[in-house]
């Protein structure tokens, strides 16, 4: 029987999304006013869930305290109070829409949890706007 098991965590940061080899007219044209040149802020919201069988000896499939841990090393040391087009190395050179930001946070994450256990992030850039990314 598999069990997910998730953790709630958060971070607030700055960026800006643009592309450097297109015009200030087409950046603002297509990332309208996230293209703003002095940046903006999200307070983001991150769920990671952890599936696989539970341990017969401990009864969890992760510990949380564990899970917690690897959250806060990976994801919230790395990320909170940054502008990430600017202090995190990962967004030198790639635009830090939500969908990329979920992707480097799961390839952050993913090499910390057993390969026997699936990995999902859950990235909420507002209360209404998130994106899933599972390794797929």
């Amino acid at each position: 029987m598999k069990v997910t098991v998730s953790r709630k965590g958060h971070f607030n940061a700055a960026h800006r999304l643009y592309r450097k080899d297109w015009s200030d007219e087409k950046n603002e044209l297509v990332f309208d006013k996230c293209s703003n040149p002095n940046f903006h802020g999200h307070n983001y919201e991150l769920i990671v869930s952890v599936t696989g069988e539970i341990d017969q000896e401990t009864g969890y499939v992760i510990d949380i305290k564990t899970l917690k841990d690897i959250m806060k090393e990976e994801v919230e040391d790395a990320f909170d109070h940054k502008n990430l087009n600017i202090e995190v190395p990962e967004f030198k050179e790639l635009n830090p829409t939500a969908e990329n930001i979920s992707v480097i946070i799961y390839n952050k994450i993913r090499p910390r949890i057993k390969s026997s256990l699936d990995l999902e992030i859950t990235l909420f850039e507002t209360p209404r706007n998130f994106v899933t990314y599972s390794g797929k």
